[in-house]
């Protein structure tokens, strides 16, 4: 019975862990300054296969925001995420337009 036990919970840690891997991605990120650009200045983005809400965390080069899911995209290829205006300015993205992030 402990022996059940034991591997239940070494089981459910490794697909904890795998799951949490399998959504970490990094790739160029860019921003938009159009159309649907966060409310009141909220820190959102376009991801292509999130769910909408999620948050994801975006990092470059030592800043880290969390910005939530409310669109698809980007649709442009070697893109992983859009964000909105607030979210690159928090990121300090704006003067550089395009940049290599990380997404958990």
């Amino acid at each position: 019975m402990q022996a059940q036990t034991t591997l239940l919970i070494s089981l459910a840690s490794f697909l904890l862990f795998a799951f949490s891997v399998a959504h970490a991605e990094s790739g160029l990120a860019s921003y938009y300054g159009y159309g649907k650009a966060g409310k009141g200045g909220e820190l959102t983005c376009a991801h292509r296969t999130r769910p909408f809400g999620t948050v994801l965390r975006v990092s470059f080069s030592g800043r880290t925001i969390q910005c939530r899911v409310n669109d698809r995209g980007p649709f442009i290829r070697g893109r992983i995420v859009d964000l909105s205006v607030p979210a690159a300015r928090a990121l300090g993205m704006m003067s550089a337009g395009v940049v290599r992030v990380s997404v958990d």
